[in-house]
């Protein structure tokens, strides 16, 4: 049996710890020996325990998470996740595995943990299922001053409107600050298509379909011309 892999969680957020916390828990190797809320209760947990991978969040108050990494020995690894892209250049400078771009999903976090795996030289064995390694069924996204979990079953359309995207559920609409890009990176491509700029629909949910629109639940949504060929091409797959 392979060695576990032992790690903290640091960020002054209690619901960004939470659904680390609860993605590392899928994983069968993974240990999480402590969570933090600030860069002094980290130090003290690399001091108390063996600590191999710190998931460190940048903006923290008084001691930030490039700082903290900064103070760290070389053979502890580093993971960092942020709501900012812009500190990603100064992570990457500081040999991080891997940038993790809040809210994180589950299949994103699992292919940080592989790559972490492969620099550290280790085998990984997909018929032990030392990882898991089936696609979640869900992600978070931030609303209303939360996150909140949304199964990809309920999703019915995203649509991008301004600065929002507003994701039509089965019995309910939930409105983010996400973008379209980083949501469509986040869910399986297989089940949704892009019909437009401003709208991304749950192929199992589409009714009927022209060239110019497609149909779900008496709702039409337009397919743009950029998009028009791939998505007869994908819905054209069914009659296959």
């Amino acid at each position: 049996m392979s060695e576990p892999i032992h790690c903290i969680i640091v960020d002054d957020e209690p619901i960004a710890r939470d659904i680390l916390n609860e993605h590392l828990g899928k994983i069968d190797r993974i240990r999480v020996i402590a969570s933090c809320k600030n860069a002094l209760e980290a130090f003290k947990a690399i001091n108390d325990y063996p600590v191999d991978l710190v998931f460190l969040d940048i903006n923290m108050p008084e001691i930030d998470g490039l700082a903290f990494a900064r103070s760290m020995t070389r053979q502890i690894k580093v993971i960092f996740t942020t709501a900012y892209r812009d500190y990603a250049v100064d992570g990457f400078d500081l040999r991080a595995v891997d940038y993790l771009l809040k809210p994180v999903s589950f299949e994103r976090l699992l292919q940080s943990i592989n790559k972490y795996l492969d620099e550290s030289q280790v085998e990984v064995h997909s018929t032990n299922k030392e990882l898991v390694s089936e696609k979640d069924d869900s992600l978070y996204v931030r609303s209303d001053r939360k996150m909140i979990r949304i199964r990809f079953s309920e999703i019915l359309y995203l649509e991008s409107i301004g600065d929002y995207l507003k994701i039509h559920l089965q019995n309910r609409t939930v409105v983010t600050r996400e973008t379209m890009t980083t949501l469509e990176a986040k869910l399986p491509a297989m089940e949704f298509i892009r019909i437009h700029r401003s709208f991304l629909v749950a192929k199992k949910e589409i009714d009927s379909f022209t060239a110019e629109y497609v149909e779900l639940g008496g709702i039409q949504l337009p397919v743009s011309r950029s998009y028009k060929e791939d998505v007869l091409t994908r819905l054209h797959e069914k009659d296959r």
